[in-house]
């Protein structure tokens, strides 16, 4: 999904034609008419080479461009974020959608979780861009039927694992977030059993441990120890260590909930 750079390259240099164009001949009104057109070339474009997703990026791409230059942001984007940071901040502001109001609970997860895994200058770059996603309208089947196809799995499991960490960012995931968290899942083509393993992990009962390692309780001592072999496998944070070591590192935390819910189940049955 190299998609992602491909946009942003042709977004920057037609945005860079049209200030040339407009700096040159013509006054500073017609400037600014011509300006206005960044965000919907870029939207085009975008949808062109990048499919949904890189029409919603593509049009907030474009209109960072024009609030650039009408001074209302100080510094530009950076280049530095692939395919699965985008594919992040487009799901991301489709569950604070959910609810038809965006939280300041969740907006202060979202800069958390990008200023501990990106640094500062990414947390504020990445906030940027979603200010302008979260304007847009997002159709749900289709970005995250573009994710099914070209993201791996176990980088669409830790996508699943974010999107439940903003819906739980407030203390509470609504029935709404849970929908559209369920139906992003289906569309991405995630398993039930994954699903409802993460979501264990976020939406805590009796059996949650069970859940988590995606058995039932009355499997036996030696299910359970395969059924962690197993998952201990499929959320080992190397499986995203593609991704760099900043998602890697925020994988760690999912591996970190199989760990727990093994250790539980064997104090519970007195497994050694």
């Amino acid at each position: 999904m190299s998609w992602f750079f491909t946009i942003l390259l042709i977004i920057l240099a037609v945005a860079w034609a049209l200030r040339s164009s407009a700096n040159k001949s013509e006054n500073k009104t017609a400037a600014q008419q011509k300006k206005g057109y960044a965000k919907w070339i870029g939207g085009g474009l975008g949808w062109a080479f990048g499919g949904p997703i890189g029409g919603i990026l593509g049009f907030a791409f474009g209109k960072i461009f024009e609030d650039m230059n009408n001074a209302k942001y100080a510094s530009g984007m950076s280049t530095g974020r692939g395919d699965f940071n985008a594919s992040l901040l487009v799901l991301t502001a489709a569950v604070m959608k959910a609810d038809g109001t965006v939280k300041r609970s969740e907006l202060d997860f979202v800069k958390r979780f990008y200023v501990t895994n990106f640094g500062v200058e990414r947390a504020e770059q990445s906030i940027l861009m979603l200010r302008e996603i979260l304007k847009q309208e997002i159709n749900l089947q289709e970005v995250s039927q573009q994710i099914g196809r070209f993201m791996d799995y176990p980088a669409r499991l830790q996508l699943m694992h974010y999107l439940f960490g903003i819906g739980i960012s407030d203390g509470q995931l609504t029935a709404t977030e849970l929908d559209v968290i369920s139906r992003i899942a289906s569309f991405m083509g995630i398993q039930p059993g994954d699903f409802s393993s993460i979501k264990a992990m976020f939406v805590k009962d009796t059996d949650s441990a069970y859940k988590i390692l995606e058995i039932e309780s009355s499997a036996s001592d030696d299910e359970v120890k395969k059924a962690y072999r197993d998952m201990a496998l499929k959320y080992h944070p190397d499986k995203v260590s593609h991704l760099g070591d900043e998602v890697q590192k925020a994988a760690e935390q999912k591996f970190k909930e199989v760990s727990n819910a093994y250790d539980e189940i064997k104090k519970q049955r007195g497994i050694k």
